[in-house]
């Protein structure tokens, strides 16, 4: 599933590639991946536009477009991609913006989220009404993490805190030794977790994904019999906050 790190290389690509170019044509391969906007109505606003520059929140990607209030809103879901290519379409490009020398193309397999557009600021207000700050962005943790909730089940909880997936809240909460059933209220300082949160995003964010590697959780949680990089201790699989989820019961007791 795409996380933070996935969507802000998305920004990237799109920055690097659409930005300021003219929308030459809009083809709508698959209009399932469309919410509430038709293919024609696509076409008709974007077709002769240019994109302004995207921003990211959470795994949400925002691309205003100039000359207009409009905005075009990017969700990848569990298997959605953007890419700048040219030539044959791959067979789950859904969407595809023209341009003269490339195409930009959004690409899902399980169609399980999709593209939007926002008629104005105040549309976009309202669809982003029920996403929490940005996981790389937030300020204190004490400010946002309800004390209540466990811990793994309030860092994969969208409207609490946006852009983390199993696989990152699970890297986050192993770094920190911390285990991920225990309560937010329990933790008495929560600086040292948002420390760790924000070095595991910048590292992750430079290799455009949760990389899978050795030294990382990431790269061990899937064995038959994977043992903790940092411990050599089995690691363990459970559910919380109905996630499937991983953790060293030596290094994260409780």
């Amino acid at each position: 599933m795409p996380e933070l790190p996935d969507v802000e290389g998305f920004r990237r690509v799109l920055a690097g590639h659409a930005v300021g170019r003219r929308i030459e044509d809009v083809v709508v391969r698959d209009a399932q991946v469309l919410r509430d906007v038709s293919a024609a109505g696509l076409r008709k606003t974007l077709t002769g536009r240019k994109f302004g520059e995207p921003r990211r929140l959470g795994k949400w990607l925002l691309t205003p477009l100039k000359g207009g209030p409009e905005t075009v809103v990017l969700h990848f879901g569990m298997t959605g991609s953007l890419h700048w290519e040219t030539g044959e379409p791959h067979r789950h490009d859904r969407v595809i913006f023209c341009f003269a020398g490339g195409e930009l193309r959004y690409r899902d397999m399980r169609k399980l989220q999709g593209l939007r557009l926002a008629a104005d600021d105040e549309a976009l207000e309202r669809l982003l009404a029920g996403t929490g700050p940005d996981a790389l962005e937030v300020g204190p943790l004490q400010d946002v993490l309800p004390g209540r909730r466990q811990l793994k089940a309030a860092l994969v909880d969208q409207s609490v805190l946006a852009g983390l997936g199993n696989l990152l809240a699970d890297e986050i909460l192993w770094r920190a030794k911390l285990n991920p059933y225990r309560k937010v209220s329990s933790v008495d300082d929560l600086g040292p977790l948002r420390t760790t949160m924000r070095k595991t995003l910048r590292e992750a964010v430079k290799a455009g994904r949760v990389p899978p590697r050795p030294s990382w959780l990431t790269g061990r949680r899937d064995e038959p019999s994977g043992s903790c990089p940092r411990c050599g201790t089995t690691l363990r699989h459970g559910r919380a906050g109905g996630r499937s989820t991983v953790w060293c019961p030596h290094c994260q007791p409780g």
